[in-house]
């Protein structure tokens, strides 16, 4: 009988310890083993969403800096690399909010601003053939880059970078939809509210006008002429434009100083950007900050989203080959449009809940090469994930069925359908939601990728919603915690462990 109780004891016991592991394994590992279960540490989220200290705002420090010529990559080989530290917009904006929900709703209305406008792009892409639809993206058209980041930016996650000689600093959002690096300058006609003080070009001895004449002015749609200067005006529909100086400058990032930097000098603005001095392009075009810099970071950069109710926590922007590239990451490749070849489209072939894939038909994520029409775009900007209604209703009801344990919030939040009332738990057992990718790859998503906080009472939501098109988006907050690495030069993106 003792060692039968031992036994038994034991059995618990390794019952008990795999449990555990199998907690710590889902919660920390966003692809690996199959697995129908996850953990939601409730009590850690509400905790996080109380935030902390907003991160320093100083300038680099007195390190001694690299100088990158951008127009000489012999000496620069693809090991280069620079990191950068990434934070959420709420802990640079200097907004404040009443509540957790206020801060939820404000970031609802402008992630429905930036679904619809990247919606409205995309979609005005592919009902064009002939190349003259307005919304058509062109490798050589320069105009058309700098829409794409401001008419559907957000503005979530920053960067902080030193502009012009002697380097300014200046809080910068991440946009993996555009081609184009801009600022607000002086004289400033017009400019939102930045964290900074606006850039004053007359104070940079780098800062060099592009002529009327030159090649890159001779790309932009509206180019204008002033004083010998090339001028941009870029308009958008929802009120949202950028006018200026087309430019050559110098930026620095930590210890790295890159010359001869195409960017946007914009006297008059208004958009979305509330904190951000302007925008740092990382889209696949060659105007892009990535593209500009060409073969001297290997075509590749990683970044790592933190949560963004941890507002004293940061997370990272790293580019450079040797370092950007994490190892036992796994590698799915990226699909290009010829309508929108700025974005990064992914080849989602299928959902699942539970640790089964969900009975859906791959056309529902499949990108025609020829129209553009449809496809699953990677995009920072953008918060929650948009999904076809049928693959979004299939993969709501799914969860939901497996989660009938769980109290239900009635009527939802905000553009949330299914929320609910974890008030009181420390933490819930939930069937895990994954995204399945062409060659086999699963990305098996953290709970706290898909049930957010959505006020400080124990609300969660469902962090999904659908699509008013055939167009898929993967949002930021699917992204957090997971290093997402962009392998533009050979086509590949990368999920791998966190290292925020």
């Amino acid at each position: 009988m003792a060692l039968q109780g031992a036994a038994a004891a034991a059995a618990v016991t390794v019952v008990v310890v795999l449990l555990l592991l199998l907690q710590v394994l889902s919660s920390a590992v966003p692809f690996a083993v199959a697995t129908d279960i996850v953990y939601l540490n409730v009590h850690e989220s509400l905790l996080a969403i109380r935030g902390g200290p907003s991160p320093s705002s100083n300038s680099s420090s007195d390190a001694p800096r690299r100088v990158v010529e951008k127009n000489d990559v012999r000496e620069h080989k693809a090991s280069t690399k620079w990191t950068l530290k990434l934070v959420h917009r709420d802990a640079v904006s200097g907004r404040s909010y009443s509540s957790h929900r206020h801060r939820v709703e404000e970031l609802m209305k402008r992630d429905a601003k930036r679904a619809r406008g990247l919606t409205r792009r995309l979609t005005a892409s592919s009902s064009s053939v002939d190349g003259a639809s307005a919304g058509r993206y062109h490798v050589e058209d320069f105009a058309s880059e700098v829409v794409s980041g401001l008419e559907e930016g957000s503005g979530e996650y920053f960067v902080r970078i030193g502009v012009g000689s002697p380097p300014r600093s200046q809080y910068m959002v991440i946009d993996s939809g555009s081609d184009v690096v801009w600022v607000q300058c002086q004289p400033c006609g017009q400019c939102y509210r930045q964290t900074d003080p606006v850039f004053d070009p007359a104070e940079s001895a780098s800062f060099a006008g592009v002529a009327c004449g030159s090649a890159i002015c001779g790309l932009l749609q509206n180019a204008g002429c002033r004083a010998g200067r090339c001028r941009y005006e870029v308009s958008y529909g929802d009120g949202s434009y950028t006018k200026g100086t087309l430019a050559l400058e110098t930026l620095t990032f930590g210890p790295t100083t890159v010359r001869n930097v195409a960017i946007g000098c914009g006297h008059r603005n208004r958009g979305l950007f509330i904190g951000a001095a302007g925008l740092l392009g990382l889209g696949w075009g060659p105007m892009s900050f990535v593209g500009q810099l060409g073969g001297q970071v290997g075509g590749a950069f990683s970044y790592c989203l933190v949560s963004r109710g941890e507002e004293s926590a940061s997370g990272s922007l790293v580019f450079g080959r040797a370092s950007a590239i994490p190892a036992g990451a796994a590698w799915v490749p990226l699909l290009r449009s010829p309508q929108a070849p700025s974005f990064y489209y992914v080849g989602l072939v299928g959902l699942g809940v539970g640790g089964s894939p969900l009975p859906l038909p791959e056309e529902l994520f499949r990108l025609q090469p020829e129209t553009g029409y449809g496809g699953v775009v990677m995009d920072t900007g953008t918060a929650v994930t948009r999904l076809p209604a049928p693959a979004y209703e299939a993969l709501r009801n799914t969860f939901v069925q497996n989660t009938v344990g769980l109290p239900r919030v009635a009527g939802g939040v905000s553009i949330f359908d299914t929320c609910y009332d974890l008030y009181g738990f420390s933490s819930v057992r939930v069937p895990t939601v994954s995204f399945h990718f062409s060659g086999g790859t699963v990305l098996t998503l953290p709970a706290r990728n898909f049930l957010i906080p959505v006020d400080d009472v124990g609300t969660f939501c469902f962090a999904f919603a659908p699509s008013s098109s055939a167009l898929s988006i993967i949002g930021n907050i699917q992204q957090e915690g997971i290093q997402i690495t962009f392998d533009s030069a050979n086509g590949f993106v990368g999920f791998g462990p966190s290292t925020c």
